[in-house]
C-alpha cells in the first residue's frame, strides 16, 4: 500500500469517525426513505452509512405494515437508538420520534379542553383502546358514549372525535372520553330546541313511553307529557287507548318549564272542543239518552255524546236512598235522564235519572188521562140526545 493510498484511507476512517460523532443516541434527525420491506425501512439520514426502522419502533400499533405508513423519498423524523460498529446499520425508530410531538400535542390540547381523533382497535377489559398519531389511548366502556352502548365491538375500526380525560406521558397514559362531547352536543341541541319553544304551537313527534296517567312524546329532542285528559277529549283510562308507542302523532305545546325539564303537550284541539260545539243543543228539561262511563263517591258520571259528560248526582238516581251509584247502575249502562242544568262554558251539566222517570210518569198519566177523558167525552157526546122513557 502506498504512502498516499494510506492517506486516503486515513481520510476516510477521519469523515466515518466525524460523522458517527455527529449522530448520538436520542438525537431528533431528519431523514428520508430510501427502501421499504415487511419487516424494515431504510432511511437516508446523511451519514456514511444508512439508518434503519424495524416494524416495531414504526408505530405503537403491532397490525399496522410498514408500507402501510411509508413510502420510498417520504421525509420522516426519527429518533437514534443506537449508533452501531462498523457495518452496522443505525438504528432508528419513527415512533419514539412521533411520540415526543404527539404527547406535546396531546399537552396542548387536554390544556385548552380540546377534542383528538383516534381510531379504535380493540376491546379490553373495562373499555376500549385506540391510537392518536401513534400514541395508545384507552377510553372506559362508561365513557364510550351518552347512552348505555352494551357491545363495544360496533367501535372498532371507527375513528372517534373524544375528549382528553387524563394524560401521563411518564407512564404512557392517555384516557379519553366520547360521551363528554356526546353530552355537550345534547345540551345545546336542547337549548336551542327550549328557546324555539312556544305556547300553543303544534308540532310533531313520536310517542316514546306509555305510563297509566299518559303519553310521553318526544318532539325534536326534548320530551313531553301528554296526560290522559289530554289525548282526547273523550273519557280514557289508559293512553293506549288512543296511541301506542312509535305513533307519529301532532301534539300542542300547552306549558313548558326548562328548570323542572317538563313539557306538557295535547293532542285534542281546541277549536274541536265538543262542549264548544253543542252551541245550545241540549236544554234544561230536555230528557235525553245517555251512557254511563265514571262512578265517584258522589255519583255517577253519564257520556251525553263523545267528549261531553254530565254528572248523575247520588240524589238524582231514584227516590229511594241508595249507598251507591254502583248498586243500580252498571258501567256501559244506557238511561234515560232529564238535564236539570248545563254550562257549556264551564263544561258541566248536572242530569237527573229520577226526574226523567217522574216524566215519564207524569207522561203516562197524562196520556191516561187524556184518553179516558176522551173515551168519556166520546160516550158523553154518543149518548146525548137519546133520551130514555
Amino acid at each position: 500500500m502506498t504512502t498516499e493510498q494510506k492517506e486516503i484511507l486515513s481520510m476516510e476512517d477521519a469523515m466515518q469517525e466525524y460523522d458517527l460523532k455527529r449522530i448520538n443516541r436520542g438525537d431528533l434527525i431528519k431523514g428520508k426513505v430510501i427502501n421499504v420491506t415487511e419487516e424494515e425501512v431504510f432511511i437516508n439520514i446523511g451519514s456514511y452509512k444508512d439508518g434503519v426502522i424495524t416494524k416495531e419502533e414504526l408505530s405503537e400499533d403491532k397490525d399496522v405494515k410498514p408500507s402501510d405508513i411509508l413510502k420510498v423519498d417520504d421525509e420522516v423524523f426519527v429518533m437514534v437508538l443506537g449508533v452501531g460498529k462498523g457495518e452496522e446499520s443505525i438504528l432508528l425508530s419513527k415512533k419514539r420520534a412521533d411520540a415526543i410531538k404527539v404527547w406535546e400535542k396531546i399537552k396542548e390540547v387536554s390544556k385548552n379542553n380540546g377534542e383528538i381523533n383516534i381510531i379504535i382497535k380493540e376491546v379490553v377489559k373495562g373499555g376500549l383502546v385506540g391510537y392518536f398519531e401513534g400514541v395508545r389511548v384507552f377510553m372506559p366502556a362508561s365513557q364510550s358514549a351518552a347512552r348505555r352502548i352494551d357491545d363495544l365491538t360496533i367501535f372498532i375500526g371507527k375513528s372517534l372525535e373524544v375528549r382528553i380525560i387524563e394524560f401521563d406521558k411518564n407512564r404512557n397514559k392517555v384516557v379519553v372520553s366520547r360521551r363528554i362531547i356526546e353530552e355537550e352536543i345534547k345540551e345545546k341541541e336542547q337549548t336551542v330546541l327550549w328557546n324555539s319553544l312556544k305556547k300553543g304551537e303544534k308540532r310533531t313527534g313520536t310517542v316514546t313511553k306509555l305510563m297509566k296517567f299518559g303519553a310521553f312524546v318526544n318532539i325534536g329532542g326534548l320530551e313531553g307529557l301528554v296526560h290522559n285528559s289530554d289525548l282526547s277529549w273523550k273519557r280514557i283510562t289508559d293512553p293506549s287507548e288512543i296511541v301506542s308507542v312509535g305513533d307519529e302523532v301532532t301534539v300542542y305545546v300547552q306549558e313548558f318549564d326548562r328548570d323542572k325539564n317538563r313539557i306538557s303537550l295535547a293532542m285534542k284541539e281546541v277549536n274541536k272542543n265538543p262542549w264548544q260545539l253543542l252551541n245550545g243543543k241540549y236544554k234544561v228539561n230536555d230528557v235525553i239518552k245517555v251512557k254511563i262511563v265514571k262512578f265517584v263517591n258522589f255519583g255517577a258520571f253519564a257520556e251525553v255524546e263523545p267528549g261531553v259528560e254530565g254528572l248523575i248526582h247520588i240524589a238524582e238516581i231514584s227516590e229511594d236512598n241508595i249507598a251507591k251509584a254502583s248498586d243500580v247502575l252498571e258501567m256501559g249502562q244506557e238511561v234515560k235522564v232529564k238535564v236539570l242544568s248545563i254550562d257549556e262554558e264551564a263544561h258541566k251539566m248536572s242530569l237527573s235519572i229520577k226526574e226523567a222517570t217522574e216524566s215519564s210518569k207524569e207522561y203516562l198519566k197524562y196520556n191516561d188521562t187524556e184518553e179516558e177523558a176522551t173515551i168519556g167525552d166520546l160516550f158523553k157526546n154518543a149518548l146525548e140526545g137519546f133520551k130514555f122513557e
